[in-house]
């Protein structure tokens, strides 16, 4: 099965799932309930991933889901991607630190969930929040593909319900915490250096390439993740003809490959807010791949900015509420 992205727009119709406002209800009074009885107790990070059977689907997934967005991964052991997939879903669960919780489904051993989901091949991931099912994506997917649709997700059910996740007590486990990371081979002072140099020189297609050597042996280095973002966006906006794009752009509101265009050419003019509305927007007129495309382009662009700024927070959900 080739990996492929499923809708997150679309709604899982399950017998056992209440409408979505009666959802919201039943979580304010979980959340009115716990809070009356102290709260809810820090749980250990074992907690966080769990099986989930037949039998167990209702206390586990559906009444868990009014207190944290509960992700579902269906898998088998027979298949292979699903355990290059598992492991690292398993990675963020610990990561994320209580803003979801991770349950994973044997579909050989419960046919009838597989069933209720509509899961057409596995590995397939789902989530459910304060009792609404919502599909995520369908295949071994990127991790930072992942990491998005996880930040989509914890968004929208802060925003919408109110589910902000639970506490976790990494003392409740000994060795059960995410292991601390791995100190990075580096240093990488030369080699940001140069891509420095390189983007004052205009040379962005060299910076490009600096940062992305230090991403191999540091995926994570914060520094050389912003920069290559900034030197991609400053690479392509030098290839376009501002008259051109604007023009295609106010002439086609629905063509994404303009709006896109003119999107980058707005953040690289200081016009923040009206680059990420223009993509939001373009997310709410189209579908399909062309949704999808308008979509992480955004999400692109929130990584040049950076995800603590204002702008970005505003425009996150923003995009949510168009997805949802």
């Amino acid at each position: 099965m080739q990996p492929r992205n499923m809708s997150m727009s679309g709604v899982v119709d399950l017998a056992a799932v209440k409408a979505a406002g009666e959802a919201k209800a039943k979580a304010e009074q979980a959340r009115a309930e716990s809070a009356r009885q102290g709260g809810t107790p820090a749980v250990p990070p074992s907690a966080l991933v769990i099986d989930v059977d037949e039998a167990g689907f209702e206390s586990d997934v559906l009444q868990r889901s009014t207190e944290v967005p509960v992700v579902i991964d269906f898998w088998a052991e027979w298949c292979q991607p699903c355990k290059q997939l598992s492991p690292v879903l398993e990675r963020l669960a610990a990561e994320y630190a209580g803003r979801f919780v991770l349950a994973k489904i044997d579909v050989d051993a419960n046919q009838m969930l597989m069933q209720q989901f509509g899961v057409q091949g596995i590995p397939a991931v789902f989530a459910v929040v304060a009792g609404q099912a919502l599909p995520l994506f369908q295949g071994a997917a990127p991790e930072a593909q992942i990491r998005q649709t996880l930040d989509q997700l914890v968004q929208v059910a802060e925003e919408r319900f109110g589910l902000t996740g639970i506490a976790v007590d990494a003392d409740a486990a000994p060795g059960a915490a995410p292991e601390a990371a791995a100190v990075p081979v580096g240093p990488y002072d030369a080699l940001l250096e140069a891509a420095v140099q390189a983007l004052d020189a205009g040379d962005f297609a060299g910076a490009v390439q600096a940062y992305r050597n230090v991403l191999v042996d540091d995926p994570e280095n914060p520094e050389a993740k912003l920069g290559l973002a900034q030197a991609e966006l400053l690479g392509r906006v030098g290839k376009l003809d501002p008259q051109v794009v604007r023009k295609a752009a106010a002439d086609a509101p629905a063509d994404v490959r303009a709006q896109i265009d003119a999107a980058d050419l707005d953040l690289v003019g200081g016009h923040v807010e009206d680059a990420f509305g223009r993509l939001v927007e373009t997310v709410r007129r189209t579908a399909g791949a062309d949704r999808d495309a308008a979509r992480l382009h955004l999400l692109g662009l929130f990584e040049v900015i950076g995800s603590d700024d204002p702008r970005v927070v505003k425009a996150r959900g923003a995009l949510a509420r168009v997805l949802f």
